[in-house]
């Protein structure tokens, strides 16, 4: 009898880890395959998902039948799906798109000293683009094609990107077209250098917010380990969730760890800033 339990004890916590890392594993994205072998790596991730949510609720299953509590088999696969969502790394879309601009405004510098408008610098920079800033690029020289001005095109390009970093690149780049280019080259060459300042602040923001995210892994996973155990082996401790009015309160119980764990999320997310260019209505 104690080995059935220490397995569906080892069966559960399994179920969960496995849940876990399959959630906390990058989807394969690599731009440049085939559509067929980029088919079949998305394939490949979905199964894996649908793997490790298989394995959740098996493991809510067999948590329910061995302790008799069947709230555990909304309980176990509900943790473990949100849990991997809760205790990941937010995307830092912010420092991304800071990187991609960084990379695009010196390749705009580079290509101003040989004598190009910044017009004719931004179409030839579409086919250098960082991937973050491909499709935009290539919309803001399709409205240069169209005889958009560069401003209208530029200013439309920021309200795309819904940034304040970008607004204070993409409106700098429109005052030097209003100079006809004047001071182009010494102007990217300032917004490169503020860039970078921008993107180390960033990082050592972005190494700060990880620092609970890691502390509050360990303890859930440090918690979720001793609570397993203990059900297992010391299962009378627990006999009053048992009853209705436990699983009642031991739903509750879950729900406000849950809830603490999306309040500190949200600490960790960046506030959003004010952007300074507004389109005129």
């Amino acid at each position: 009898m104690i080995a059935v339990a220490v397995f569906c004890g080892v069966l559960i916590f399994g179920g969960v880890v496995v849940v876990i890392k399959g959630f906390n594993s990058p989807s394969p994205t690599i731009p440049r395959l085939s559509t067929r072998m980029w088919t079949t790596s998305v394939d490949k991730s979905t199964r894996r998902r649908w793997i490790s949510v298989l394995a959740a609720v098996v493991a809510g299953v067999v948590a329910a039948g061995f302790t008799g509590w069947w709230l555990l088999v909304l309980i176990v696969p509900g943790v473990a799906l949100v849990l991997p969502l809760l205790l990941a790394a937010p995307p830092n879309r912010e420092l991304e798109l800071l990187q991609a601009i960084d990379r695009w405004v010196r390749t705009l510098g580079s290509l101003l000293p040989t004598g190009r408008s910044i017009s004719d610098a931004i179409r030839i920079s579409v086919r250098q683009a960082p991937p973050l800033l491909a499709n935009h690029l290539r919309r803001l020289s399709a409205r240069l094609d169209d005889r958009w001005s560069i401003e209208q095109s530029l200013w439309a390009m920021a309200d795309e990107l819904d940034s304040p970093d970008a607004d204070a690149v993409l409106a700098a780049l429109a005052l030097a077209a209003q100079r006809g280019g004047t001071g182009a080259g010494a102007t990217l060459t300032a917004l490169a250098d503020n860039l970078q300042d921008r993107l180390r602040a960033l990082r050592e923001i972005s190494t700060e917010r990880a620092k609970p995210r890691f502390v509050v892994r360990q303890v859930t996973l440090i918690t979720a380990v001793v609570l397993g155990l203990a059900l297992v082996f010391g299962g009378s401790f627990f006999a009053p969730f048992g009853s209705p009015v436990g699983q009642v309160i031991l739903a509750g119980l879950v729900s406000a760890y849950l809830a603490s764990l999306l309040f500190l999320r949200r600490m960790t997310l960046p506030r959003p800033r004010q952007r300074i260019l507004r389109r005129a209505a």
